[in-house]
């Protein structure tokens, strides 16, 4: 059970997820809590301009006070001076903030999807995972700073005019704490069907990117098969969860708001019918009625942000679940602490190897195999009968379900990943190439290395013709994943990258299966003089690329059938002849 299993992120408190999120502000407080008092000084200045309608009204219009003449524009400047510099800082500094917590999360949801598990994506789509680094981060950036700043905001100012209420006439101030308890129940009954709702629109987001990012990778098969209908159907379908979930949130939102803005003008017109009586009745001066009633209208647009916060707020809070259960996901099992001598090629062994991809069919069964230091084994078979799975399980990309695997009577369990895994190069059947240059690719992982050894990676694996071909080289782009070049080109560079990287243990799984026979052939001498200095594995289904090994082991359904040379397996009239037979009739 993985960590993430162990925990329902759902069922977690919006206040547990929320101080979580918080703790990422920590780093960056200094730079917060400078915004948090720029706003309070902003929110400060709220209250004062009925205070300023009142002072204007009794002492300038009904007292004639000439001094007020002079004396209001003034303080009039000054309190929107104090306004914009306050409000300037104060978003700034939380812009500041809010930009440098994405990021790390960012940069802490990347470095998690480089430690992942290979069996994490195997059940993940590539979209979905996207989508958590792009829209769901972006709605923490919301909840962690902007909501906590609005909040703040918002709240300080109205409570800077409720005490201002309260200091013109405390009984009528009263009549608004009648409805305090219906819109707190009001607020707390949508914010659960917000953050519902929230966690299904993020969700749908991801479900729509997997789909725009499978459209685009495989744009040539959609083009040749005819899908174009059938994806539009896919993204229409998601698309329009998108808008449904979106339509209900604001469905949501925007009833949660008048209905608390009718309750609060209940309030205030109870209130402005006793402050009419009373004002009538000379209880009330000109000015305090102004001032009162200045003071009631200016709390209706701070309480309605307070109210639209909600919705932002329960954005951040599902966001958060998403963005926790990724960071949360356990890494691959790394309890290794041995080290592997970096001369000396190891003897290896297969021992009683069980191992299943999904718990229910074997792939490999009881498999046993011993490989002496610096020899070349290939393995062949028909497709399905676990020749592949052996590669993976070498770097440990999957954990054994039963079995040991040695390096000199050292289970590789206990080989620290970074260790095991510098021992061996490999060259998968999926061609992986970055969009970058010629150069970058073959000297991946190890930029270091000079340019007499990437040019000699490159003639050995037949390579270096078309590349001095190229505009610019090494230097040369190739695009998404080579696009730029053909499939025997693309190939040939992930075989340099294998060859360039020192490692005494190689894997070739179907490494060739886009070249034709001549380059096929020189690949091959090459792969035998490297082979000197290193354990080679080769995966193939063309049996002629496979002649020259020191012991071909041939599988079918996760057993050895047949071990032997290309000669001794040819005289035994088994599975192998047969299947070179087939290949070359």
């Amino acid at each position: 059970m993985t960590q993430t299993d162990s925990i329902n992120y759902h069922h977690l408190s919006g206040k547990t997820l929320y101080l979580r999120l918080l703790s990422y502000v920590k780093p960056y407080w200094r730079i917060f809590l400078l915004s948090l008092i720029a706003t309070a000084i902003g929110a400060a200045t709220e209250p004062a301009l009925p205070a300023l309608l009142d002072q204007l009204i009794d002492r300038l219009f009904v007292e004639k006070n000439e001094q007020m003449i002079i004396i209001m524009p003034i303080v009039l400047m000054v309190l929107f001076f104090i306004r914009g510099i306050s409000g300037y800082v104060s978003e700034v500094a939380i812009k500041w903030v809010s930009s440098r917590v994405v990021a790390d999360l960012r940069k802490l949801m990347f470095n998690k999807i480089l430690t992942l598990p290979v069996s994490f994506f195997d059940h993940h789509a590539t979209g979905n995972i996207v989508s958590k680094l792009t829209f769901d981060v972006q709605q923490v950036m919301t909840a962690t700073t902007r909501a906590l700043i609005t909040l703040v905001r918002d709240g300080l100012t109205t409570l800077g005019l409720l005490i201002l209420v309260f200091y013109y006439n405390w009984e009528l101030a009263l009549i608004i704490f009648i409805v305090m308890p219906l819109i707190i129940f009001t607020v707390h009954f949508f914010s659960r069907k917000l953050r519902k709702l929230n966690r299904y629109q993020q969700e749908y987001m991801g479900d729509m990117t997997h789909v725009i990012e499978e459209a685009i990778t495989a744009h040539k098969v959609v083009k040749v098969f005819q899908g174009q209908e059938y994806e539009r159907q896919r993204f229409k379908h998601f698309n329009e969860y998108v808008r449904e979930t979106l339509m209900k949130l604001t469905m949501a939102v925007e009833t949660l708001t008048p209905l608390v803005m009718f309750l609060i003008a209940t309030a205030l017109s109870i209130i402005i019918y006793y402050a009419g009586t009373q004002s009538l009745a000379g209880e009330l001066t000109a000015g305090e009625f102004v001032g009162f009633f200045t003071a009631m209208t200016l709390m209706f647009p701070p309480i309605k942000r307070l109210t639209k916060i909600n919705d932002k707020l329960q954005k951040g809070i599902a966001a958060a679940e998403s963005i926790f259960s990724f960071i949360d996901t356990e890494n691959e099992h790394d309890k290794g602490t041995k080290r592997l001598s970096e001369t000396k090629i190891p003897n290896i062994e297969f021992k009683n190897i069980c191992f299943s991809y999904d718990d229910k069919n074997k792939v490999l069964d009881n498999f046993n195999l011993s490989v002496t230091a610096g020899e070349t084994i290939a393995l062949v078979g028909p497709s399905g009968s676990g020749k592949s799975t052996i590669a993976n399980l070498l770097p440990r990309f999957y954990e054994l379900n039963q079995g040991h695997i040695f390096f000199d009577n050292t289970d590789i369990t206990t080989i620290s990943l970074l260790q095991l895994r510098q021992a061996i190069s490999y060259v998968s059947q999926d061609i992986v190439l970055f969009n970058d240059s010629v150069r970058a690719n073959i000297c991946y992982g190890d930029c270091s290395v000079s340019e007499e050894r990437i040019i000699e990676a490159a003639t050995q694996a037949q390579a270096i013709d078309f590349i001095n071909a190229m505009p610019e080289g090494l230097d040369t782009l190739i695009g998404e994943n080579g696009v730029r070049l053909s499939g025997g080109q693309r190939q040939r560079l992930a075989i340099a990258r294998a060859f360039l990287k020192k490692a005494s243990i190689l894997i070739m799984d179907e490494a060739s299966s886009a070249l034709d026979t001549h380059l096929e052939q020189k690949i091959q001498q090459a792969l035998k003089i490297l082979g000197q200095n290193k354990t080679v594995f080769i995966i193939a289904h063309r049996l002629s690329t496979i002649e020259q090994a020191d012991r071909i082991i041939v599988m079918d359904k996760g057993h050895i059938q047949e071990i032997g040379s290309h000669q001794q397996l040819l005289h035994t009239q088994g599975l192998y002849s047969r299947l070179y037979r087939s290949q070359n009739t």
